[in-house]
């Protein structure tokens, strides 16, 4: 995190109005985005989305349970909440 002199960066309105709070203070000023999901930034939410889907197909097309546990490296139970969630 960088810290910046608020006179540098604030109109002198501004600052003054702040300074009336928190005067020698030290604030932090979040970003206004949204955060980000789980994931996102690190391609694991459409690895897991992915992966899911795979297994949902497999499901109607008839492969049993056991078999895409097996492939995927996951419990039965693991496969029954992706199927059915």
């Amino acid at each position: 995190m960088n810290y910046r002199r608020a006179s540098e960066i604030l109109p002198e309105e501004l600052l003054k109005e702040v300074q009336k709070f928190a005067e020698g203070e030290i604030i932090y000023i979040p970003k206004s985005k949204e955060r980000k999901k789980w994931g996102e930034n690190s391609g694991a939410r459409s690895f897991y989305q992915k992966r899911n889907d795979e297994i949902r197909e497999k499901y109607l097309l008839k492969v049993p349970i056991q078999r895409i546990a097996d492939e995927y490296y996951l419990s039965e139970d693991m496969i029954r909440k992706i199927l059915f969630r």
